[in-house]
């Protein structure tokens, strides 16, 4: 392939992992300064920090007033497990998968709790399943946006109002980028680590009445560990969702997700964070339009998430995709361009670009031409 000349601007942040993700723009460990270390996060003070979290995430997002907000162990997966282990079981379920992580799901279901009224509906990456055939009598597993494919649902549309089964989201490539119709979900959960930017290991678990009820109402057949206890004596652990947390926090990353929410209440909200992120896929859009060499693996535009978007280098004989998108990662990240953009290991070769509201869009124009300069490079060094 002819060389293509070097270009001579870089991003200014080149943070453009899918998780970990960038943090808020201005960010500096300055903002951690005020964080109460070497306090106990039960002491008044500390606690209050804990539901500030819980407050400005109700207020940011719009979660309405009779839904619970909680902190939780063990990122974005311990709060998924906590609602599979503590929901699942009294009634079929179906459980969707169109990537690596709701994959994860499925296997949680059928392999680990041994659900014999276990529905799978899957697709191939860059497709979702068909949402017709969700059968909402049951329990309904799903990703919102699938973050190793970089395919979202369109909307809560395909969701009834009166269904029979609970919906358990794990929406954590898409709260704070995407609108969550909190009427059409019964469960939500996420981490700090992703849209906002924030760091890892804790969780957010956001439930409905519904999901109370089925929490004070079922009790499943297996033992439930200690980090996974919602209830006690048949009722609903209130203080868990008023900031008295199941295990220890990190007050340094109670601070972080404060200091985030509030950056993203300055940038006009979640409103403000959907354009943002909006904005950065349209870029790419624009990007992928102008050269054939490159494209989504999310078939249908409706389907492109915003935040984890996926790319595939159509032109390439299958043999070459991987070694050529391998390429390209790691001479973007020698000329300091660009980090950590390579496709998840059980995905289909290609790109993976974070576009969250924490990435400034003009820093994905600036590394839009150093795509097509790393394409050519790499094919001339196969």
């Amino acid at each position: 392939m002819t060389a293509t000349a070097k270009p001579s601007v870089k991003p200014a942040r080149n943070q453009f992992s899918s998780g970990p993700c960038a943090k808020r723009p201005g960010w500096t460990l300055d903002a951690l300064k005020n964080a109460l270390v070497g306090r106990s996060h039960r002491a008044k003070l500390p606690k209050a920090r804990i539901k500030a979290v819980i407050d400005k995430t109700r207020a940011v997002l719009g979660v309405p007033a009779d839904y619970k907000i909680a902190i939780v162990p063990a990122s974005d997966t311990g709060a998924v497990e906590m609602m599979l282990w503590h929901t699942l079981g009294g009634r079929p379920v179906d459980m969707l998968a169109w990537e690596s992580f709701g994959e994860g799901w499925v296997t949680d279901v059928v392999k680990q709790l041994k659900l014999k009224d276990a529905r799978v509906l899957k697709s191939a990456y860059g497709a979702l399943p068909d949402l017709k055939e969700v059968n909402f009598d049951h329990d309904v597993v799903f990703t919102w946006n699938g973050t190793t494919s970089g395919v979202r649902v369109p909307n809560g549309d395909w969701i009834p109002s009166d269904r029979k089964g609970l919906t358990i989201c794990d929406a954590t490539s898409a709260v704070f980028a995407m609108e969550m119709p909190w009427d059409k979900l019964d469960v939500v959960t996420y981490s700090w680590q992703k849209v906002l930017g924030g760091e890892a290991q804790h969780g957010m678990l956001i439930i409905s009445p519904r999901a109370v009820e089925r929490l004070e109402s079922y009790t499943p057949p297996w033992p439930m560990p200690k980090i996974f206890r919602l209830t006690k004596g048949g009722k609903l652990e209130n203080g868990i969702f008023e900031g008295d947390t199941i295990n220890t926090v990190s007050m340094l990353c109670v601070e972080d997700a404060v200091d985030g929410l509030d950056w993203a209440a300055s940038v006009g909200g979640l409103k403000g964070l959907i354009t943002r992120s909006e904005a950065n896929l349209k870029v790419i859009a624009d990007f992928v339009a102008k050269n054939d060499w490159i494209a989504f693996l999310a078939e249908k535009p409706e389907t492109r998430s915003c935040t984890s978007i996926c790319l595939t280098l159509p032109k390439l004989a299958a043999e070459k995709q991987a070694d050529v998108a391998k390429k390209m990662g790691s001479l973007l990240e020698a000329e300091g361009v660009a980090l950590d953009i390579g496709g998840y290991r059980d995905a289909p070769p290609g790109l993976r670009i974070w576009g969250g509201a924490t990435v400034d869009t003009s820093d994905l124009e600036k590394l839009m031409p150093w795509l097509t300069w790393a394409y050519a490079e790499a094919q001339n060094a196969a």
